[in-house]
């Protein structure tokens, strides 16, 4: 599944990610689980245009008082010295959805 169409990512390519952590934004106004780290099965069989190199559009950076004001109820801001990231407050989906549920 391409992530970029979908929105805009806030991660590089070859960040580590953990469960919970929010990597983009999506265009519609819902959550979606997404496992970034699935890589695409290469298979014996080549196309002539499957060789092509794949642009990536550079990522949001977002301040700290970008990210304060961007922060839903359910969402907290995780700051390091060297980056900046945006996480659910329960990091487990099963978790979140019993919580929303209740």
């Amino acid at each position: 599944m391409a992530m970029e169409p979908r929105g805009v990512l806030f991660v590089e390519h070859a960040t580590e990610v953990y469960p919970g952590m929010i990597i983009g934004e999506h265009s519609k106004a819902q959550d979606i689980e997404v496992n970034p780290c699935k890589e695409k099965k290469l298979s014996n069989v080549r196309n002539k245009g499957s060789e092509e190199q794949i642009r990536l559009i550079p990522p949001r950076r977002m301040t700290l008082e970008e990210a304060i004001g961007y922060v839903a109820a359910d969402e907290i801001i995780e700051v390091t010295p060297s980056t900046i990231r945006l996480r659910k407050r329960l990091l487990d989906s099963n978790a979140r959805k019993r919580a929303e549920s209740k």
